[in-house]
């Protein structure tokens, strides 16, 4: 299993971060997680066809996690590719059919089956020999946390919350939790993780998560990186990773 990360960081721009989005190669099959402004144009960098990819698991709807993913149904459709499998919590559907609807051009042509998911789901995507499992974070709006389980690995991304232990519980025994810290330690903030609150979380848990790989990174956090990996270093067995636009890692 390889996860590239295509977008590591959020709303605001930032110099070498475009917003949230994560490829996960399954037996050479990609599964792509959100789908934020500037992912789109991360694909060419990656190496992958955008039209290798036909399912799309959203976390939520904020625009840093779905911008483009409306772009990416049209590059597909400009090049052949109809169809398309979208999951993501309650709402999905109707933000969808809005969006989509004020593309006439393009709703008549593509078939798109959006697909609604709760916490405690457990699912395979069609044509993917892996179990997907569904828990609710801690945010502004309904957000789902994933785990990915395949014969070579397991890993768990957050999605946006502040520490949860319904994404913990999740993330017990996974090879890697890719986990949001959108702002340095100290910094007073709801619905997001900082190193402090995530290790708050994580003295409960005894070591019993492999590697945590931080992502979703505000502006604010440039310069706090070696203090997040410091702060959070004692909490996993193995290492604190820091996600980067293109970096892959190899489960």
């Amino acid at each position: 299993m390889e996860i590239t990360f295509l977008g590591t960081g959020v709303a605001i721009p930032q110099k070498g971060r475009v917003q949230s989005g994560v490829l996960v190669s399954l037996e050479e099959k990609p599964l792509l997680i959100d789908c934020g402004s500037g992912v789109l144009s991360r694909f060419p960098d990656a190496g992958v066809s955008h039209t290798n990819v036909d399912t799309v698991l959203l976390s939520h709807l904020h625009l840093d996690h779905v911008a483009d993913l409306i772009p990416l149904l049209k590059a597909n459709w400009l090049r052949g590719k109809t169809d398309m499998r979208v999951y993501g919590p309650d709402g999905t559907e109707d933000w969808f059919s809005r969006v989509l609807g004020a593309y006439e051009y393009i709703l008549d042509g593509v078939d798109v089956d959006v697909i609604e998911l709760s916490p405690g789901k457990e699912f395979t995507p069609e044509g993917f020999d892996c179990e997907i499992t569904c828990a609710a974070t801690d945010h502004s709006v309904p957000t789902l946390a994933y785990r990915v389980t395949a014969e070579d690995g397991e890993f768990v991304y957050s999605g946006d919350t502040a520490p949860c232990r319904d994404i913990m519980d999740l993330a017990v025994e996974a090879d890697l939790l890719i986990h949001e810290c959108s702002f340095p330690a100290g910094t007073k903030v709801t619905n997001h993780t900082t190193p402090s609150t995530l290790a708050e979380m994580l003295e409960d848990y005894n070591n019993e998560i492999g590697s945590i790989c931080l992502t979703h990174f505000y502006p604010e956090m440039r310069g706090h990186e070696k203090e997040a990996i410091h702060r959070l270093k004692d909490y996993v067995e193995g290492e604190i990773i820091l996600a980067e636009d293109l970096m892959r890692l190899e489960l």
